[in-house]
């Protein structure tokens, strides 16, 4: 009896409060401005998410819709289904390309990113303001020149006969280098040129990072003793690690898309031994108006930057630490 009872007052009271018109309005109230919230967060995503369909989504499914014809602009266009990837499987060039990008991938961005960590540490360190302004700029002007500048710049500053490199080199008793005419010269001079071009932004990052680390970790570490490289490895290093992610998966993403310095500096020479996936996809598309093939090698190159990517991030858990 006692729980029949107890049942029925529970009803009660749920029938009471469901007759509540206060408390029904207040609920339809609450609801239709979490439905508004939800409403203006979508208008503010709105142009975004356009935006990557327009300009990104858009145009990695027209490519590889063209990918699958043959086309040359002025003929309308012919379907061969797969036939451009399987080309690309034997063309020689098109192999060279892609090795080229991941050669210089491995040394720009290992040097970028070790670079910008330095640097950041170096200006994190005490010393005259100053002197941390004038370290500071002279470090982010790069970022304001366009890659073009910079190639049609450096390239004759590292010219053979005339380059101001070689001209200084030489009254220090230095043979003239040929920077822009032999292989490996000619990748190192690219490297080099890309270096001074991005390690500011890899510099801002980490000075961002290590600006983030908690001064009550670091007193902690001086208390323990960690001093030097044990206080850097155990200490710095895992604390910055995801900036490290950051900088070194954009590094990997704008290096296999590099294009303009090469290209300005030694039109992919000599030989191949500069010629980037970009280049050839270039060259392809526009110089040899093959279009079809030219998108082959940019969805190739696209899937090539979705995987390591996505191996990157994939490793990322083993070694990033987020406090």
């Amino acid at each position: 009896m006692s729980s029949v009872a107890s049942t029925n007052k529970h009803v009660g009271q749920s029938k009471s409060r469901s007759r509540n018109p206060y408390r029904l309005m207040t609920e339809n109230t609450l609801s239709g401005m979490a439905r508004r919230k939800a409403l203006m967060g979508y208008l503010f995503l709105f142009p975004t998410i356009l935006g990557i369909l327009v300009f990104t989504a858009g145009p990695v499914l027209f490519s590889f819709v063209l990918s699958l014809f043959r086309w040359n602009v002025f003929s309308p266009p012919e379907w061969i289904g797969f036939v451009s990837y399987q080309r690309m499987v034997t063309d020689s060039r098109a192999l060279t390309g892609f090795w080229n990008s991941f050669i210089f991938v491995v040394f720009a961005v290992s040097l970028q990113v070790l670079l910008g960590l330095v640097l950041a540490m170096i200006l994190q360190s005490h010393m005259a303001t100053w002197l941390r302004y004038t370290y500071r700029t002279t470090f982010l002007l790069p970022m304001l020149m366009s890659g073009a500048a910079t190639a049609i710049v450096l390239g004759y500053m590292l010219h053979k006969e005339f380059g101001a490199v070689n001209y200084y080199l030489g009254r220090i008793g230095i043979p003239p280098i040929p920077w822009l005419t032999q292989p490996t010269w000619a990748m190192v001079s690219v490297i080099m040129s890309y270096l001074w071009l991005s390690t500011g932004f890899a510099m801002i990052l980490f000075i961002g990072g290590l600006t983030n680390i908690s001064n009550e970790i670091l007193d902690a570490a001086d208390v323990d003793g960690a001093r030097g490289l044990t206080r850097f490895w155990n200490i710095t290093l895992p604390l910055v690690s995801p900036t490290l992610l950051f900088a070194a998966v954009t590094g990997v993403i704008g290096g296999l898309q590099v294009f303009d310095l090469p290209y300005i500096m030694t039109r992919g020479g000599p030989g191949d031994s500069t010629r980037t996936a970009v280049m050839v996809m270039y060259e392809s598309a526009f110089k040899n108006m093959e279009i079809g093939y030219g998108s082959t090698i940019a969805v190739v190159l696209f899937l090539v930057i979705l995987a390591v990517t996505a191996g990157q991030f994939g490793l990322s858990k083993r070694w990033v630490f987020y406090q």
